[in-house]
């Protein structure tokens, strides 16, 4: 069940991306992976939706809200049982934020992108210890794939910040 805070803003974010223009291109990805916590590694799913680019004033940089749902199972590290964040819980979140590109649509670079979010998640664990989470992703996508590293962290905020990093491979369509 998710507590009152993840579930407020799971639905801001519906509320966001509801309000965004119909008309406005959309990239759907579907991306699938592995996620790691110091060596130890899961399984990891994500949905997100990046909407049209915009110029970023009079620069080459592009940015397009981006928004996503995720899901990274939990694992079995036994010596964390007995903490107060374990990593059996599995973990699901909602996250909005702005993904960068720089370059006009024939540049060689133009495919490479920068995200940044910031998200709920339903349940803490060793490596995710507060319900608000920072997502950073480096990637790069061609029109129907894309392949990304994430990671999702506090920042240091609160407890022990291991954080999930990971490795995603993404199927895309417009729609």
């Amino acid at each position: 069940m998710l507590s009152r805070s993840p579930l407020r803003a799971a639905l801001m974010l519906g509320l966001v991306a509801a309000s965004l223009p119909a008309a406005a291109a959309t990239r759907l990805e579907l991306q699938a992976g592995r996620s790691y916590m110091d060596t130890h590694g899961t399984n990891a799913a994500f949905v997100e939706a990046v909407f049209e680019p915009q110029p970023l004033g009079h620069t080459r940089f592009t940015w397009s809200p981006d928004v996503s749902l995720g899901w990274i199972d939990g694992r079995d590290v036994a010596r964390y049982d007995h903490s107060p964040y374990t990593t059996r819980s599995t973990v699901a979140l909602a996250a909005g934020g702005v993904r960068f590109h720089r370059g006009d649509a024939g540049d060689w670079y133009q495919p490479l992108f920068f995200s940044t979010q910031v998200a709920a998640i339903s349940h803490t664990t060793q490596a995710l210890t507060s319900h608000y989470q920072f997502v950073s992703t480096l990637g790069w996508q061609a029109k129907h794939f894309s392949v990304a590293i994430r990671h999702i962290s506090n920042g240091g905020l609160n407890g022990p910040n291991r954080g999930e990093t990971m490795v995603l491979l993404g199927l895309a369509f417009s729609i």
